[in-house]
């Protein structure tokens, strides 16, 4: 396996010898991804696939479900997907106990005064990654806890919620440049 991070490692040797034709050559590589150190077989099965036969580029690479899905897994197991946005950030965007309490009742009883906040952000599931015809569709279940920074800078919690993002990122290239844009489906 070779390092891609500090989390996660990716296995891409050879699935069986390559393939020589008069044209190209076919290299069916392994592709999967792991929490660094941590080689436990991920839950899911690769299916195989065909790429399109095309002839006017030198070079053609293609991806599946499966390398995608273990590459969620492989972060999700390290942790990546948890983050905690500490108060320098949220006071950057105003975000305090105040704003909260405008929306929720219970939290304007709890925090007259209005103190920063802290949000913990953490994946509950794997995030799933599953292919489109043209993009990709990332779902991502979580959960976030709000906590009050009280003047003694210890931390009260507030509230939790949870959180289910579906977004899909289409991937184009414009002018020798890999774009992508992202949508929120909701």
């Amino acid at each position: 396996p070779m390092l891609i991070d500090d989390l996660a490692e990716v296995d891409y040797s050879l699935n069986s010898l390559p393939a020589v034709f008069q044209p190209f050559i076919d290299l069916d590589l392994k592709g999967i991804v792991y929490a660094s150190g941590n080689y436990t077989v991920p839950p899911y099965v690769a299916t195989p696939f065909t790429i399109p036969d095309q002839s006017d580029s030198m070079l053609y690479l293609a991806f599946s479900e499966y390398f995608f899905q273990t590459y969620s897994f492989a972060y999700y197991t390290a942790g990546a997907f948890n983050t905690t946005i500490a108060e320098e950030t949220c006071s950057y965007f105003n975000i305090s106990t105040e704003i909260f309490g405008s929306i929720i009742p219970e939290v304007a009883k709890y925090s007259v005064t209005p103190y920063p906040v802290m949000l913990k952000l953490m994946a509950t599931e794997v995030p799933i990654i599953s292919l489109e015809q043209d993009s990709f569709t990332v779902e991502i279940r979580g959960s976030m806890e709000v906590f009050a920074v009280l003047p003694d800078s210890t931390t009260q919690s507030l509230f939790t919620t949870n959180i289910a993002a579906n977004t899909s990122i289409a991937l184009n290239i414009f002018d020798q440049k890999l774009m992508g844009s992202l949508c929120l489906n909701r």
